[in-house]
């Protein structure tokens, strides 16, 4: 009989962990190159972002009030839609959210200590792992610390930017818009600054009274971010404007300095670095939670499905997917070369969105799931030809995978 996880995360630890996720890296890294995208339509490309989101947000929290299980999509595509479906988002899922995690790991080294960013990643990988292993409450602990501290660092940058008097309201709206295309591509941009609340989903083995607590800690850890996005989108432009930002490679940083504020900088690189240590703990709990649901269907290696007796963890899981990126994290630099994880990332909510359609028959619901699927669809057509291509080729190449295995147990091999 397979162990299960210990159901401990109430709403606040839940919703803490999807903050952790979302106010993370994306907000110091995400404002420029949507600014590039979309000009001074970067507000109205934030709040498509917002809205697609929502849409996700609310199809996921129903399904994981139904199936209050690890694994997230996963388990909704494979319990509504269908085995392949459901392995599809779990593929697209650890692949694409494996080398965001060395990602993450990379930019806190490049952060922490600039020229040595391989030794810093792994030495922080090594460490969540050992402490994710810990039990999930641990690391729900530390994701409070981080949480605190980046939403302290992020305010802190919204009163210098608007309390001075470089500030000018009118920049919120001046230079050229980047069109309907532009906008598109910025919302797209943006939209994985709030995926992070699917972490609250995929960790529905752990919650307790998920029925209640997972609609509640949604939307609510949704709420909060896109409050916090809002305001440092605001702060931002309202001292560097939407080409100022479009120009910078570290845009909170730049927008202090040119506020007036210039001691500020160091106080929101290490903001950043924390944030983006955030965001690896998150990603860590989700992949390894994926990995053990997808490990108990058979999908990969059973032994990932063992569950430790004493911190109740997936103990192989998480050593695995630990091993993994601390390799990628040593080895290859693949902070410029994860396009097909946003790609995947939407693809993984369009099944959500088609699996929380088949629910009911309740207009809203319905309306919500068709609004969520739409717009994942549309963002990730838009997304750069690179990233939508090596998207493709990863979910393409999980399908293989997934035939094979089929047609070899067919077989009977």
């Amino acid at each position: 009989m397979e162990r299960e996880l210990r159901r401990t995360l109430g709403v606040f630890d839940a919703v803490v962990v999807g903050l952790g996720a979302m106010v993370g890296a994306g907000i110091f890294a995400s404002l420029a190159p949507a600014a590039r995208a979309a000009g001074s339509s970067l507000l109205w490309a934030l709040a498509v972002a917002a809205v697609v989101a929502y849409c996700n947000a609310h199809s996921s929290a129903r399904l994981a009030a139904r199936y209050p299980a690890s694994g997230g999509t996963y388990v909704y595509g494979r319990e509504r839609l269908g085995p392949f479906w459901g392995y599809l988002a779990g593929w697209g899922f650890v692949v694409g959210k494996t080398a965001s995690c060395a990602a993450m790991a990379l930019t806190v080294g490049a952060y922490v200590w600039p020229g040595r960013e391989h030794v810093v990643a792994v030495a922080a990988v090594v460490a969540l792992t050992a402490a994710n292993y810990g039990g999930v409450q641990k690391s729900a602990r530390i994701a409070r610390l981080i949480v605190a501290a980046v939403l302290a660092v992020l305010a802190g940058v919204v009163v210098a930017c608007l309390t001075s008097p470089a500030a000018d309201s009118g920049r919120l709206t001046a230079g050229a818009a980047g069109g309907v295309a532009g906008l598109l591509q910025a919302a797209g941009l943006l939209f994985f600054a709030f995926a992070g609340y699917a972490r609250i989903t995929t960790l529905g083995e752990e919650v307790r009274d998920p029925q209640r607590t997972i609609p509640r800690a949604v939307p609510v850890a949704l709420g909060i971010a896109l409050v916090v996005y809002a305001a440092v989108a605001v702060a931002a432009l309202s001292v560097l404007g939407a080409d100022g930002l479009a120009a910078s490679v570290a845009p909170l940083a730049d927008a202090v300095g040119e506020a007036g504020r210039p001691g500020l900088a160091p106080v929101v690189r290490a903001g950043a670095a924390l944030a983006a240590l955030g965001s690896l703990l998150a990603l860590v709990l989700g992949v390894s939670r994926t990995a053990l649901a997808m490990a108990r269907d058979g999908h990969l290696p059973r032994t990932l499905a063992a569950v430790h007796p004493r911190h109740q963890v997936p103990q192989h899981a998480e050593l695995a997917v630990g091993a993994v990126v601390a390799v990628l994290a040593a080895t290859v630099d693949v902070r410029g070369a994860i396009g097909f994880s946003s790609f995947g990332v939407l693809v993984y909510y369009a099944i959500a969105n088609a699996s929380a359609w088949t629910l009911d028959s309740g207009v809203k619901g319905r309306a919500v799931a068709a609004s969520g699927l739409a717009g994942c669809l549309v963002l990730a057509c838009t997304l750069p030809a690179a990233s939508a291509v090596a998207g493709a080729a990863v979910l393409a190449l999980g399908a293989l995978v997934y035939a094979v295995r089929r047609g070899r147990l067919r077989s009977g091999i």
